[in-house]
């Protein structure tokens, strides 16, 4: 039987020819019970807040901070009893009765009664006629002033919204409505998705890992990692919203990144590993290669997603922004597990991490024949496939010029949601633009001038009269309810006709326009995002290879599949083709945060698998100096855990596409059809013969720039 030699039966130069990753790996390795002790303590801790995560975070953010319209909201909430875009609405409704039948009025009371214990709620204001009574008396909308933030008016209707609708009875329909309501019935809607989904994802990853690893220790040692860093991300998440409010989307999207890198990392490290166990039987030594070689790709790739994601944070939205950093979190703590937990588990268990080998997993080498023959065949014929590849990709990045972005309709909650209910009803009982009421502030001296302008206003349909303010300042308020539905692409030309024809005095707010604001700030800063994220990219990539021209190309073709994957998006979502097969209605266009975030999310994605492959050939190429063994061996090494690492997260992101409602399942299939393009197009096809066709001028550098750089190497000793 082997047995593991001691870390002192290295040779006496080992630790001065060891890099700092490999230092890292043998000292984790070598005090296995202080790591796993720590993080066990560190995951309890945590993990002891991680249950109220999503009971805990924010429920809105989804705002332009400065915005015009976030300026009325502020000015309704100090200067009008709340009435803002995040007062609640509850709709009230009878068949048989009219709303001043004593029967509906004690329902109205009711519900006041409820809003009356609450601080989070100001004035209320009983249905009016001629402004929130219908024309045949049987529907009433009662208002609920915001007396606190937007996240606090969602979790104030999460807890009061059951109630509220237990009101309703056999004769008498009640429903909460408006902005804060439908971020209450929208997140509860995705959340569940978002849960169901990664129940779904986790056996079928183990069964990926299983065929991939051959062996049922090597594949169940990513998933325990991950669980690692969905735990201690979960709670450090819970920590963070103590100081500042945090999207409960953070959640969702850190949920699913953790178990997507996590993946990745771990992938990469184990078959690594178990390569490095069958030239030196040392689990330390085995450890510390690893670390040296595979290590640096994990660390630069976690970087690469960093900056992708740092990016993000500089669109003025709560919500985008702690989005960004719910990722940021997961990434971090695991690749913190990563680089710390697991180096000491796979010192720990050594050898036995072949354990549980199925009979065809043990003649399996790191080197891949079939990876090999394929990198063989793209050298001999790189032309063609990479014409082929390239072709692909335009195609589907074409439809991407004819993409319509906007903020998500009502469609996007369920049909049986109270929200939506009570939404249509107000539509039947009182318009189509009801929902969607204008909020219009200004000075009592410019009511009048203020009053008229807005009636003539093409779009226009009900002005209501200048309200007054509750706390005697010389402000007034005037509500425009629109002849559209607040998703209608003509509720932009109305909101900038209100703007530009209106005096000075006035600002235009309420739901729709903060929502077009919202949309115009994601517009204005997307071309700075993506120019953001490719510097750093490209930056990234040139520290780590020391090569410019290569470091070029990682970054283009990153974007290439990229490009197709929002024209994937376009055909589907905008355009409306498989909306059958895969159950959902297209609104026309697709969710506004998507160009920007998912940008963010699919070029960090594709950058994890360039550092992959362009880490594992850079290796090759210091050993040997010949770039076709750089090209052939890069891929021959990689192939199977790029191709198992891209299997994984398809399965994770497609589980998402199998949701519900429509953002989990828009973000599912998005980020699916980018891995499944770059994994397979770019990846294992186009950057491969970027390799074979640019030769050694690929790894070429100018004296310059390499005294300037820092000095890395892949290869180990």
């Amino acid at each position: 039987m082997t047995t593991a030699t001691s870390a002192d039966s290295a040779p006496p130069d080992q630790g001065a020819r060891d890099g700092a990753l490999a230092r890292l790996g043998r000292t984790m390795a070598t005090h296995t019970r202080w790591v796993i002790g720590i993080w066990l303590i560190a995951l309890v801790a945590l993990g002891a807040a991680a249950p109220s995560v999503f009971t805990s975070l924010a429920g809105a953010g989804w705002q332009a901070n400065g915005s015009e319209s976030v300026q009325v909201r502020e000015l309704a909430e100090q200067h009008f009893g709340g009435n803002s875009s995040a007062a609640v609405q509850v709709v009230v409704h009878s068949d048989s009765q009219q709303i001043s039948d004593p029967e509906l009025q004690d329902t109205l009371a009711r519900a006041t009664a409820l809003f009356a214990g609450d601080s989070r709620f100001g004035d209320v204001v009983a249905p009016q006629p001629d402004m929130t009574i219908s024309p045949d008396g049987h529907t009433g909308i009662l208002i609920a002033g915001a007396n606190a933030s937007t996240d606090d008016m969602v979790s104030a209707i999460d807890q009061l919204g059951g109630k509220l609708s237990d009101l309703s009875t056999n004769e008498i329909e009640v429903y909460p409505t408006g902005a804060s309501a439908l971020w209450s019935d929208f997140n509860k809607a995705n959340h569940e998705a978002m849960i169901k989904a990664e129940m779904m994802s986790w056996p079928v990853t183990l069964a990926i890992m299983v065929l991939a690893f051959g062996s049922l220790v090597a594949a169940g040692l990513p998933l325990l990692l991950t669980l690692a860093g969905l735990v201690a991300s979960a709670g450090g998440l819970v920590i963070l919203n103590e100081i500042t409010p945090i999207s409960v989307w953070a959640m969702n999207f850190a949920m699913m990144f953790a178990l997507a890198l996590g993946i990745d990392y771990a992938l990469f490290l184990v078959a690594r590993f178990r390569d490095a166990l069958r030239k030196n039987p040392d689990p330390r030594a085995a450890v510390a290669e690893t670390m040296d070689t595979a290590g640096k790709a994990v660390v630069l790739s976690g970087l690469t997603v960093l900056v992708s994601l740092t990016a993000v944070l500089i669109v003025p939205a709560p919500a985008v922004r702690t989005m960004a950093v719910g990722i940021m979190l997961a990434v971090i703590f695991v690749l913190a597990a990563t680089l710390t937990l697991l180096p000491a588990v796979l010192g720990k268990i050594g050898a036995k991490v072949n354990a549980g080998s199925l009979p065809y997993a043990r003649r399996q080498q790191h080197r891949s024949p079939l990876f090999a023959s394929w990198a063989s065949l793209l050298h001999r014929h790189p032309w063609p496939f990479g014409i082929g590849a390239l072709l692909i990709l335009i195609a589907l990045i074409i439809p991407v010029f004819g993409l319509k972005v906007a903020m998500p309709s009502i469609a996007v909650v369920p049909e049986d949601a109270p929200v939506r209910q009570g939404y249509e009803l107000v539509q039947q009982q009182f318009g189509d633009g009801t929902p969607g009421m204008l909020q219009i502030v200004t000075t009592a001296e410019d009511a009048e001038g203020t009053a008229r302008v807005a009636d003539s206003v093409d779009g226009i349909a009900m002005l209501t009269p200048a309200q007054p303010s509750t706390d005697g300042s010389d402000l007034v308020m005037l509500q425009a309810v629109p002849s559209v539905d607040p998703s209608d692409p003509a509720m932009e030309s109305i909101l900038a006709d209100l703007r530009e024809r209106l005096p000075e005095s006035a600002r235009v707010g309420g739901a729709p326009a903060e929502n077009l604001d919202l949309q115009q700030a994601l517009n204005d800063y997307l071309p700075i995002v993506i120019a953001v994220i490719l510097t750093l990219g490209f930056a990234l990539l040139l520290i780590a290879l020391q090569a410019p021209l290569i470091a070029v190309i990682g970054t283009l073709v990153s974007l290439l599949s990229t490009g197709a994957a929002f024209g994937v998006a376009k055909l589907i979502f905008q355009d409306g083709h498989g909306a059958g097969l895969l159950g959902f209605e297209p609104q026309g266009f697709l969710n506004g945060w998507g160009p920007v975030f998912f940008f963010a999310m699919i070029f960090a994605i594709a950058m994890d698998y360039t550092v992959f492959l362009l880490s594992s050939a850079k290796e090759h190429y210091e050993r040997t100096g010949d770039p076709k063994i750089a090209h052939i061996d890069g891929l021959a090494h990689s192939g199977r855990v790029i191709a198992a690492a891209a299997a994984v997260m398809v399965a994770v992101f497609f589980t998402f596409a199998l949701a519900d409602p429509l953002p989990p399942k828009e973000m599912g299939i998005i980020l699916g059809v980018a891995v499944v393009l770059d994994a397979v197009l770019v990846r294992l096809v186009l950057l491969p013969v970027a390799l074979r066709l640019t030769g050694k001028a690929a790894w070429w550098s100018p004296t310059w720039l390499r005294r300037v750089l820092p000095k890395i190497s892949f290869s180990h000793g």
